[in-house]
């Protein structure tokens, strides 16, 4: 089961809200504020790379505040 940490930076004060944006997407399994370059870390899974790649593109990156994305892709546990 592919997994990935996806780095997030928002728009200034929208942390909370894009936070809890995030926890309504199935294979989210943890999210956290973050100080320094990135604001919120979350930890993703899916059955699939390709669902693991639409996840990232198609349900986070899209989501209203969200500025940019890092994919860090885990390749081993």
């Amino acid at each position: 089961m592919p997994k990935a940490f996806v780095l997030i930076n928002v728009e200034s004060g929208a942390e909370d809200e894009v936070l809890g944006q995030l926890k309504t997407i199935e294979g989210v399994e943890e999210s956290f504020f973050s100080y320094g370059v990135y604001d919120i870390i979350t930890k993703i899974h899916a059955e699939t790379m390709d669902k693991l790649k639409d996840m990232v593109t198609r349900k986070i990156r899209t989501l209203p505040k969200v500025r940019s994305t890092l994919t860090l892709i885990m390749m081993e546990e």
